[in-house]
């Protein structure tokens, strides 16, 4: 008998179950099913499994050795909500499934302090994350990440994170509460916890970019991690925690008007989704509503309030990877592309497959190594193809994971963020004035 299984029996589960009429249109839009070519690598297989561990027609054993190694295979990407005619919710189901198979299995004592020190001691930490970039910068900088990586020596799980760990440069917040522009409109800055230790640079140049277009961005200092790699490891409990934590930082003396900004395309649709994740929490849902309604990803947020474009020229042919989660969950398409093409003597090349996900998947390219760097392969050939200088990112997963796919790939290309580009041609419509 498998364990905890009601959250996979209850009627909304299998009615969103039922919704999925077994088409395939979904196939070839799932990077799993491309790779192997195995239905129970696509959404289709995998909701059929779901379907059988929700009716109880599987033995725990099945669902271990089984059913599990395809749930985790998914990089629940959501490439297959996008190509579904039938609305599948599909996000939800995985990560139900995924919830039940961690209750249902027992980790290894080298994976439980990994989760211990990432999960409980860093991510919920911001300040603790950037004591460890710091040190992390002086791994690099003195020469010790190059023999590390050329001796090759580490285990399989910490050779994977070092390899996403990009060049530090730290241009950290010096407190909480940053504010800049203070005569503007309000935003409340999400930092995040990854993106401010380890790709600073980038909230930096958010912060710019925004005070630029007029607006006064305040960081709450008490927000914590999003909780989104909680989700993807079933820790359900730890994720509902920082969703409670983060609510209370931001919503504590929110105005009328005030919106809630993250740079992070996966940040941002966990910050969308608190009110499904705290559903069953009568004393916060209401609260998770009111947060979820003031989100918006700084590309939504700069395609309505880009009062001040900018003008400095960036000659360089340019390409754009969706984040999986921009574009598949929160469904913005269009606005990073308006961005980039709004930047003069940027030559924009649209990849052939911009959809399908580059392999990071929040911590699937630590978790499912090998399968992530196939897929990061085909998304670095399709970079080759498109002949671009700098590739623009919007999500922090993404933004490590190709600046990595760059490096052992050999391409001369630049990752940069979109706000880093942006804050760029202000950079140099600012030079150009001076000179």
């Amino acid at each position: 008998m498998i364990q905890n299984l009601t959250l996979l029996q209850s009627p909304e589960y299998k009615h969103k179950l039922n919704q999925c009429i077994h088409c395939g249109l979904c196939l070839q839009a799932c990077p799993t099913y491309l790779q192997f070519g195995t239905e129970m690598d696509s959404p289709r297989g995998r909701i059929t499994l779901m379907r059988a561990v929700s009716e109880e027609r599987v033995s725990l054993q099945d669902f271990q050795e089984s059913i599990g190694p395809h749930i985790n295979l998914c990089l629940a990407c959501r490439s297959c909500e996008t190509a579904c005619p039938s609305g599948v919710h599909y996000g939800e189901l995985v990560e139900a499934a995924r919830i039940v198979l961690e209750q249902n299995r027992q980790p290894g004592l080298g994976e439980r302090m990994l989760r211990q020190v990432g999960l409980e001691w860093l991510m919920p930490h911001p300040r603790r994350l950037v004591f460890m970039a710091r040190l992390l910068k002086m791994y690099q900088v003195i020469g010790l990440q190059a023999l590390v990586r050329k001796l090759n020596f580490l285990p399989q799980a910490l050779r994977a994170m070092e390899a996403i760990l990009p060049p530090i440069q730290t241009q950290f917040q010096s407190s909480g509460g940053l504010w800049t522009n203070e005569t503007g409109n309000r935003v409340l800055f999400f930092t995040g916890c990854i993106q401010e230790a380890f790709l600073s640079p980038v909230n930096r140049a958010t912060e710019r970019v925004l005070a630029r277009n007029g607006l006064a961005v305040h960081a709450p200092a008490d927000q914590t991690c999003c909780g989104a790699a909680h989700l993807h490891l079933g820790d359900t409990e730890g994720a509902r925690r920082l969703a409670r934590q983060n609510i209370d930082a931001f919503l504590s003396g929110c105005q009328d008007g005030d919106v809630i900004v993250t740079n992070a395309g996966g940040c941002g649709l966990s910050l969308k989704e608190y009110p499904h994740l705290l559903s069953d929490d009568p004393q916060y849902v209401g609260r998770a509503r009111e947060f979820a309604n003031r989100v918006r990803d700084v590309n939504e947020l700069l395609a309505e309030v880009m009062h001040n474009p900018p003008h400095g020229e960036v000659k360089a042919r340019v390409t754009y990877a969706d984040s999986c989660h921009l574009r598949h969950g929160q469904k913005v398409i269009r606005q990073p592309r308006d961005l980039v093409q709004a930047v003069p003597g940027v030559e924009f090349i649209e990849l052939r497959s911009p959809e399908m996900c580059c392999g990071s998947a929040g911590v699937y390219n630590i978790a499912q190594a090998e399968t992530a760097e196939k897929i990061l392969q085909a998304k670095m050939d399709d970079v080759r193809e498109s002949g671009a200088e700098i590739l623009v990112t919007t999500n922090t997963g993404c933004h490590m994971q190709l600046i990595a796919g760059v490096r052992k790939s050999g391409l001369p290309v630049q990752v940069m963020h979109i706000v880093e580009l942006l804050d760029l041609s202000y950079a140099n419509e600012k030079a150009g004035q001076d000179g």
